[in-house]
Parts: C-alpha cells; sequence; structure tokens
C-alpha cells in the first residue's frame, strides 16, 4: 500500500522558514515523480512544487517562485521542500503527492497533510 507521510509543519512568523520532509513507502520511490499539493481554508487544493523521479526537472506555481525548493533523496524514499519568506496566504495544509509515472505530474496519490501556519 502506497504511503506518504508528511511532516515539519508548524507555526512560523512571516518571513520565516520552513523545511518540510516527505518519508514514502509502499512503491519504488525512484521511478516515479513527486510533488507538493497544498489546501488553505476554504481554497481548492493548489499544487505548488514537483519534480519528476531523477530530481532533474522542477516545477513551481507562480505564487512560490523563488521561495519554494524541492529535492529528493531516492535512496532514503524521502521528499525534501523548503519555504522561505513566508507569508500569511501561505498557511494551508501541505500535501506530498505521487504522479503516475515519472514526471512531475498528475498525481495519483495523495498522503497525510501537515499544517503550516503563518502568524504573528
Amino acid at each position: 500500500e502506497v504511503q506518504l507521510q508528511a511532516s515539519g509543519g508548524g507555526l512560523v512568523q512571516p518571513g520565516g522558514s520552513l523545511r518540510l520532509s516527505c518519508a514514502a513507502s509502499g512503491f519504488t520511490f525512484s521511478s516515479y515523480g513527486m510533488g507538493w499539493v497544498r489546501q488553505a481554508p476554504g481554497k481548492g487544493p493548489e499544487c505548488i512544487a514537483a519534480t519528476n523521479s531523477v530530481g532533474d526537472t522542477r516545477y513551481f506555481a507562480d505564487s512560490m517562485q523563488g521561495r519554494f525548493t524541492i529535492s529528493r533523496d531516492n535512496a532514503k524514499n524521502t521528499l525534501y521542500p523548503q519555504m522561505i519568506s513566508l507569508k500569511p496566504e501561505d498557511t494551508a495544509v501541505y500535501y506530498c503527492a505521487k504522479s503516475s509515472g515519472e514526471s512531475p505530474g498528475p498525481y495519483d496519490w495523495w498522503g497525510q497533510g501537515t499544517q503550516v501556519t503563518v502568524s504573528s
């Protein structure tokens, strides 16, 4: 069974940074693209970043350009995004997602999310 466990969320002040992680199991991690999706209160899901299976192709939403990095360690089956210069509008539940193939999307599986709250 595919399992994706996001962690690292919490309360951070505006302008701060946060490093999340996603531990994957139940599939061959190195064969699939991965991404991050967030959902803010009252809003629909938004794909904010994605990478292909080997990590040399990355996509970032306009809202995260220059503020989000994504890397993966295929030996540890883990995805590592880092966010900087956080804004209150970044408050959301952040989910990691598995692509249906090697490319950064589309996604066929989401894991449990981690809450990120940006507030002073």
